[in-house]
């Protein structure tokens, strides 16, 4: 691919809005907008104007106006991409779009693949690679926190960490390769000492990134929260209640939800993904036992479990719950979990007393009053360590920096291994050069065409 000709694409969301924007790229950017721009000032040219400049105009073809539009110029190296862009601001009916563009590509444009307009950023030296997938994540991002962690990656906190790290490790690696070319005089300009304790540092910064994605994954991705128990606890009642609207059936008939139902719920910045199953309980029904079969797939697969009985079951069957807990608990020893006496609308005090003290652990809750719903939705949250988040400290979303890190990490305990074991020096070298490549991935100082591709296919025409 050729990444020094002109390129163009609509920059705004396709269809018809009150205003587009054009977004042109490249060394003939201002010169091809300016063969069809016509300034409302007499004699103004857009190549004769200074960067981050807007300018009133029409789009001309031939003596045909267009539209009237404003232009803003951006010159090299000040500009997003580091190339010449111009930015055409028209109205935004979907003919003008396609006119404006079709007229531009006549002039000598090409149209932009995806992710075009960032990928020469990066090439220009605009970002690096992990504040590039960030742009993508920040225009994905649908609630505060993916946000928040976003903004902190687009401005460099991530690729910062990463590459002070690197540099520290690339200074000690430069010196144990001075000691190969003096091998025969046994010399040692690197301190062990010195290289120990930050090979120890390394590793525990890569721990703690490591550790990092568990949250940043559910937090990108939103946290996917199955609500599973028996027919007619009231599953799709506590769905409704909890997204505030009729998402779910319901009805008094055992049975009803046949599949699982998901929507999405924000909870103080977090996303969750609410995952409405059907009832488990022995069945004939071949219709019923494939959504069962789904329920246990989905408890599996979701973060948290939210385990529903009827108070009521409660009062009349604790024997038989205590049992059907622990049996659940141990099939999921690892997941967290929010057990719920559902419908305690339906006990009186006397009884509601003696439901809490028995069952400690027990959440008290009423799908159908909406008693409760709010400290549920408060112990949700709590299973989310947001710390990271509030200290603004760097957190791992991405699948490839995540894949990175480990095979640095890994890197990285083979040299402490060296070090401990008096290992020598060109052995040490090779073991240090691979984590010196893992973090260079991160953030592109190691880059092929395959990965650039694989990266930026992935984000919108236009950016």
């Amino acid at each position: 691919m050729i990444y020094n000709d002109t390129i163009v694409a609509l920059a705004t969301a396709s269809g018809a809005g009150a205003v587009a924007i054009i977004r042109v790229s490249g060394a003939d950017a201002i010169t091809i907008s300016d063969s069809c721009f016509k300034s409302v000032t007499a004699k103004k040219t857009l190549v004769n104007q200074k960067t981050h400049t807007i300018h009133l105009g029409h789009i001309i073809d031939d003596k045909r106006t267009i539209d009237e539009v404003l232009v803003s110029v951006f010159k090299n190296p000040n500009s997003y991409t580091g190339e010449d862009v111009v930015e055409i601001s028209c109205h935004g009916s979907v003919y003008i779009q396609q006119e404006i563009i079709q007229l531009l590509l006549r002039k000598g444009c090409r149209m932009a693949d995806a992710g075009e307009f960032t990928l020469r950023a990066f090439l220009n030296g605009k970002l690096d690679l992990s504040q590039a997938e960030a742009v993508a994540d920040l225009i994905s991002s649908d609630n505060e926190a993916s946000h928040q962690i976003a903004m902190q990656q687009m401005r460099g906190g991530f690729s910062s960490e990463i590459s002070k790290l690197r540099e520290e490790l690339l200074n000690f690696a430069s010196l144990i390769e001075l000691e190969l070319d003096f091998a025969e005089e046994d010399v040692e300009f690197a301190d062990r000492g010195e290289f120990n304790a930050l090979v120890e540092r390394i590793g525990l910064v890569l721990r703690r990134l490591i550790d990092s994605f568990a949250v940043g994954n559910v937090i990108k991705n939103g946290i996917p929260v199955a609500i599973v128990g028996e027919p007619n606890v009231g599953k799709s009642t506590l769905l409704n209640a909890l997204l505030n609207e009729e998402r779910a059936i319901v009805s008094d008939i055992a049975g009803t939800t046949r599949d699982t139902i998901e929507d999405e719920l924000v909870i103080d910045g977090i996303g969750f993904r609410f995952i409405d199953t059907a009832g488990i309980r022995e069945t004939k029904d071949v219709v019923e036992s494939i959504g069962i079969k789904k329920t246990f797939e989905k408890m599996e697969q979701a973060q948290v479990v939210v385990l529903l009985f009827s108070a009521i079951e409660f009062k009349t069957e604790a024997a038989r719950l205590k049992v059907e807990i622990e049996k659940i608990k141990n099939r999921l020893p690892l997941k967290p979990m929010v057990i719920i006496a559902n419908k305690v609308d339906t006990l009186d005090a006397a009884e509601l007393e003696r439901l809490h003290t028995e069952f400690k652990d027990v959440h008290l809750l009423s799908a159908k009053t909406g008693e409760g719903v709010e400290e549920l939705k408060n112990k949700l949250i709590s299973f989310v360590n947001t710390g990271a988040l509030r200290n603004n400290e760097t957190i791992v979303t991405n699948t490839r920096h995540y894949s990175s890190l480990l095979k640095a990490f890994e890197e990285i305990e083979k040299v402490k291994y060296g070090l401990e074991n008096g290992i020598s020096g060109d052995l040490l070298a090779i073991d240090i050069r691979q984590a010196l490549y893992h973090f260079g991935e991160i953030t592109g100082q190691v880059t092929n065409d395959e990965l650039l591709g694989n990266i930026f296919a992935n984000f919108c025409i236009g950016k």
